[in-house]
């Protein structure tokens, strides 16, 4: 078959066998992959909330300890909240939320005070905006059950999931139309 790029009359056909074939994918793969994603991130969500004692333990060395936990903690609140508005509503620099959501780390250039003062901030405005009809035992002070935990941890890894299995599906669909450009380059010689 050759490219279609001369053939206009063929394009609809063509796009529609297209969104046919990466519709067939998709509805293999993307479930198994949001599963996976969403396994993997409960379990990451459930050691986040051990470690600040189920969000009643928020403190400046648990962030600085680990950054990274930044991201599911925007996912605790009610709304979940995007980065820039984490920013904006904490009044705290844009590279500071950035280097501890995506390098796992604090800015080593940041003076230390202004970097807790910063983290006190994030810390103050997460506490405000957390979701208590999930973590329903903040707003009744008492310690979690289990099935409460796990329960939340599902909630907060579900609203994680769009975010780690978006890139995972279209890098997968990326290297899957690759192949197919290949095999259909290496049959043509």
């Amino acid at each position: 078959m050759a490219v279609n790029c001369d053939k206009p009359e063929r394009w609809k056909r063509d796009i529609a066998l297209s969104v046919d074939l990466y519709n067939a994918w998709f509805l293999e793969f993307a479930p198994n992959t949001y599963r996976e994603e969403r396994v993997r991130a409960t379990a990451n969500v459930q050691v986040m909330l051990e470690r600040t004692g189920y969000l009643r333990r928020l403190t400046f060395h648990e962030l600085s300890e680990h950054p990274s936990v930044l991201f599911g903690l925007r996912m605790c609140t009610a709304p979940p909240i995007a980065r820039d508005r984490l920013v904006g509503l904490a009044g705290v620099p844009r590279a500071l939320v950035d280097s501890m959501e995506k390098d796992d780390c604090l800015p080593p250039q940041m003076n230390k005070a202004a970097l807790e003062r910063s983290i006190q901030k994030i810390i103050a405005m997460v506490t405000r905006l957390v979701d208590v009809d999930i973590f329903t035992w903040l707003a009744e002070s008492r310690d979690p059950t289990q099935q409460e935990i796990y329960r939340a941890a599902t909630i907060v890894a579900d609203r994680l999931c769009g975010a780690n299995a978006n890139p995972i599906i279209r890098n997968a669909q990326e290297r899957r139309q690759l192949s197919r450009i290949r095999a259909w380059l290496e049959a043509r010689h």
